[in-house]
């Protein structure tokens, strides 16, 4: 139902001053300081897990390519984590709720959205990496050169900006219910298509476009990628071969199939059955626990990051040393 008191009017104009109460975890006020200390404590491990990877990587003289896509993932959980933990942080310690200015949460859905829309055509070039090391192993280094993993790496980046920046433009130009308050701890999309004053399914055409463009196409070449391994790994007698193919997989299907999990989850649904408590709940795991298993799963499942992480280590206990 649209919203009483509605004011058809273009929100650019009244940008400057108008503001968003982010009610975040207003009705769990008894377990405030210990979500606030979980949240913290995950947000710490998560920076610098994700630090240590970035820069092993970076110090690494000879970068594989796997190598080159594990530095931007984590650059991007990096990024990501810091555009929306510390208003998490910050709405647990603001019993009312904290406030944002129409500006501040247009840059945080921007900004949500493209980093997180870079992960997915992120964890499609890297689908296409494997596809490459399995299905064409000799043409592996020919292929995968360093070139066509930074083109890939800034076409990621580059295609994501540019969908979140239409979405974010499209969301921010309907009219909003006059109350503004978002039940939710950060500038959603859905939270916020929530607000508008509006029973058009038009307001979810920007949200199905940009779905199809960072979930549903990463996801086909994906799917497409590992089509192609399985049916290379069937014509593979040696079990034991097989076996350490399907294991240089498994880190990146772990990863694949936890963030999508939780993004098709969110976004490809109406809005009619958008609930904010279960939002919420999905959210917290979307933004601070994934971003807390990657460094984890690669640095346990993949050979290449433990030896560079090894490596650092090794070269810190010698400069200690001397």
């Amino acid at each position: 139902m649209p919203c009483e008191g509605c004011r058809e009017r273009d929100n650019v104009s009244t940008g400057a001053t108008m503001e968003f109460l982010l009610l975040g975890f207003s009705e769990l006020l008894r377990l405030r300081v210990l979500l606030f200390l979980i949240f913290l404590i995950l947000h710490l491990v998560t920076l610098a897990g994700n630090m240590m990877i970035f820069m092993a990587v970076v110090m690494e003289p000879s970068r594989p390519p796997m190598l080159l896509f594990l530095c931007q993932l984590s650059a991007i959980e990096l990024c990501y984590t810091l555009v929306i933990v510390p208003k998490v942080l910050l709405s647990l310690v603001v019993v009312e709720g904290s406030t944002i200015s129409f500006l501040g949460c247009a840059a945080q859905m921007h900004l949500f959205v493209a980093l997180g829309g870079a992960e997915c055509l992120l964890l499609a070039a890297m689908s296409y990496d494997r596809y490459v090391a399995i299905c064409h192993p000799l043409r592996y280094a020919a292929v995968m050169s360093e070139g066509l993993c930074l083109r890939l790496a800034l076409v990621c980046g580059l295609g994501a900006f540019a969908v979140a920046l239409g979405l974010t433009a499209a969301v921010f130009r309907l009219p909003f219910c006059p109350s503004h308050r978002i039940n939710h701890f950060f500038c959603d999309v859905p939270a916020v298509l929530h607000l508008a004053c509006t029973q058009s399914y038009a307001l979810e055409l920007p949200l199905l476009a940009a779905c199809v463009l960072l979930l549903l196409l990463p996801f086909l070449l994906i799917l497409a990628s590992y089509v192609c391994i399985a049916v290379a790994l069937l014509h593979i007698t040696s079990s034991v071969e097989r076996g350490k193919a399907f294991s240089t997989c498994v880190s990146h299907l772990a990863i694949t199939l936890l963030h999508y999990g939780c993004a098709t989850f969110i976004y490809i649904r109406p809005k009619s059955s958008y609930s904010p408590a279960r939002d919420k709940v999905v959210s917290l795991v979307y933004t601070n626990i994934t971003p807390l298993m990657y460094p984890l799963i690669y640095s346990l499942r993949n050979k290449e990051i433990r030896g560079v992480l090894r490596k650092m280590l090794r070269r810190k206990k010698i400069a200690q040393v001397n």
